[in-house]
Parts: structure tokens; sequence; C-alpha cells
């Protein structure tokens, strides 16, 4: 089974809410919430790609050493095998908005159960409860 790395960001806004994104018509588990971020490409860090994919989806700036890791996510999919580090990040530059036809809600941790999320996110629910 082809193993697929991820990487995945908790953007925390001042108020201690968490940005989710909902994944648009056409896509892969289409209308489900996630944490944002992407795929890591050839010669890429996790870090790397997590900063290249918040500029491309969500027009926001941040850098790695505004990135802490927090956990990851093992999920075994149909198709694939899923591998997901996890940040956390609280400084970015710009104001999140959706460039690719997602849509874009801020929850409080204790909120993040009432979203539908892929099986890969929920375990990651608890964690940021108890972290965050």
């Amino acid at each position: 089974m082809k193993t697929v790395l991820v990487s995945a960001v908790a953007l925390v806004d001042r108020d201690g809410r968490i940005l989710l994104a909902q994944r648009p018509e056409g896509k892969s588990m289409a209308g489900l919430w996630e944490f944002p971020g992407g795929k890591v490409e050839p010669g890429e860090t996790p870090e790397a790609a997590l900063i290249r994919e918040l500029h491309e989806e969500l027009g926001i700036d941040t850098w790695q050493s505004c990135l802490a890791p927090l956990t990851f996510a093992s999920h075994s999919y149909a198709d694939f095998h899923l591998l997901m580090p996890v940040f956390v990040c609280r400084k970015w530059e710009g104001t999140p908005a959706p460039k690719e036809g997602q849509t874009l809600k801020w929850a409080r941790v204790n909120q993040l159960r009432d979203y539908p999320m892929p099986p890969a996110d929920i375990p990651l629910i608890a964690m940021m409860r108890d972290m965050l």
C-alpha cells in the first residue's frame, strides 16, 4: 500500500479558535472539514510544504519558526496509507481566505466534534483539546 505524506496545521487565532476548511465539491471526501495543509512534494520538508500550501490555499504567509509540532495522524484508507504530521501555528501574515473553492470556519476546540471530518482527522480532536 502506498504511503502518502501530508502536512497539516492547527491555525490558532488570538481568540483560541482553530481554522477548519471544508473540502469542496469534486474532491475526494467533499463536504468534510479538515485542518489546512496538503501533500508534501518530493524534496520538501513537511514544514516547507505547509508554508507553501498555506500561501496557495489561504493566501497567508508564515515561517518555519512559527510551526510547532503537535502530533501526527497515521491512517489506512482503502487505497493508500496517510501519514500526517500536524503543527500548531499562532503567527502568520494576512487574513485566511478560501483560494481553492473551500469554505472556512473558525471553531473552538470544544466545537470540533460538531464538524464531520475525514477518519484520519478525528483522533486529532482529542489531542488538540488536551494540548491547546
